[in-house]
């Protein structure tokens, strides 16, 4: 019994002496984060999740871009329109292709006119700045049309 209270003391001991910090640091912040008044909250792409003893399916786990991808087929809507832009004919200054796109860029591929007359090239569209390919000489401009997306949140 001795024993254990001289520990006990020991530790109270080095307690005193040891300088506390004053200010407790957090690696990381579990407070909510604030409402702001920019308008509306965007929508939440997270899915219930599965339930105990049960398996998932894709759209109960999925999140993010592959939920909005899924829940766009739920309702028959093509979230990512994969169709091929007009390559009938090659884009000049005057009338080049446009490329419709809710960003303010967009990363395109030029493979020729007619189809498949080159190998991919890849571009970065830029709004007002139009783009010719280097093979081909084709033109492409961005035609940027107001949607469900906001312009560029994070420059």
């Amino acid at each position: 019994m001795f024993k254990s209270a001289v520990r006990i003391a020991a530790v109270a001991a080095r307690s005193t002496i040891r300088p506390k910090p004053t200010v407790a640091f957090r690696a990381l912040s579990t407070t909510p984060r604030v409402a702001s008044a920019h308008g509306p909250a965007p929508p939440q792409l997270y899915g219930a999740g599965g339930k105990a003893g049960e398996v998932p399916s894709d759209i109960d786990q999925a999140t993010g871009l592959e939920r909005l991808q899924l829940l766009g087929e739920m309702e028959g809507i093509d979230v990512f329109d994969p169709s091929p832009l007009d390559s009938s004919r090659i884009g000049t200054k005057a009338n080049p292709i446009m490329v419709p796109s809710y960003d303010v860029e967009r990363l395109i591929g030029c493979t020729g006119s007619p189809a498949d007359s080159h190998d991919v090239h890849w571009y970065n569209l830029e709004k007002d700045k139009n783009i010719r390919c280097v093979e081909c000489g084709s033109v492409y401009a961005l035609d940027v049309s107001e949607g469900p997306l906001p312009e560029r949140q994070f420059e």
